[in-house]
């Protein structure tokens, strides 16, 4: 966005799920018991959190960061996102597990109070995940435990939201003043410019929404042309066989009345 070399400019759209938090009428949970999208999910949502912040959007910033930095969704589940009214998902949160560990109570003391809390214990085994961490996850990806970047993916991927870092905290962490500097536009200096995006005003979307209609109307009128010959041709081969066998019960009542 913007122009020149530093731009660091983000414009945020679809506002559509953007709730006041603070002293809600009632727990958002009653109103949007899934939200966020699957892969970004925090673990307090999957645990089935009544009522739950603005640190849903730290964790799902901790994602997408730790995507740029690896080129891999870092809890991405093969399981499907099922649409339910139950936030509650095994395979979603073992991933996370595989990723960060298992959540320790004195990492997380509120964790006891989330209404899936059972369940949780129910279906996993702490010891399953002794040897999972954030750190060695990353470090597989070439970034170190002692970068400026992964303490910052730390704070952002905290399983306590409370203890999460809010977006104000973030910009002021020492990695946004290193160099290089994340402002900076990696494709300066580039001899082949980043491609133009096209355009499409309505009027354009609907001339290709026509062009592709009539495009499959033609693929379908040689298919129903050929149908139609081939539906004609076995009309007239059954038609001779039934003159020929017609044909022969004639001939076959001449010769019997002659012999009579």
């Amino acid at each position: 966005m913007g122009e020149g070399p530093e731009r660091g400019r983000v414009k945020i759209a679809d506002m559509g799920f953007a709730r006041l938090f603070n002293a809600p009428l009632k727990p958002l949970a009653d109103l949007d018991p899934v939200v966020v999208t699957f892969w970004y999910r925090a673990p307090e949502l999957l645990l089935g959190a009544r009522h739950y912040t603005k640190a849903i959007d730290i964790w799902a910033i901790g994602c997408i960061f730790a995507e740029l930095l690896t080129s891999e969704p870092i809890f991405h589940c093969r399981q499907e996102d099922i649409k339910t009214s139950n936030p509650y998902h095994h395979d979603q949160l073992d991933r996370i597990f595989n990723v960060m560990g298992f959540p320790q109570e004195k990492d997380w003391e509120d964790i006891r109070k989330m209404p899936e809390h059972a369940t949780l214990v129910k279906d996993f085994k702490r010891s399953n995940y002794q040897n999972c961490s954030l750190s060695k996850y990353m470090d597989r990806h070439k970034i170190k435990p002692d970068s400026k970047a992964f303490s910052l993916l730390q704070r952002l991927l905290l399983m306590d939201p409370n203890r999460r870092i809010t977006s104000e905290q973030a910009m002021q962490d020492p990695y946004f003043s290193e160099d290089p500097l994340p402002t900076q536009d990696v494709f300066a200096g580039c001899p082949i410019p980043y491609p133009k995006r096209e355009f499409l005003t309505d009027d354009d979307q609907d001339d290709k929404s026509d062009s592709k209609a009539r495009q499959n109307q033609q693929q379908q009128q040689p298919n129903t042309q050929q149908n139609q010959v081939q539906a004609n041709n076995h009309d007239h081969a059954a038609n001779n066989a039934k003159r020929m066998r017609m044909s022969g019960q004639n001939q076959g009542n001449n010769t019997g009345g002659g012999g009579q």
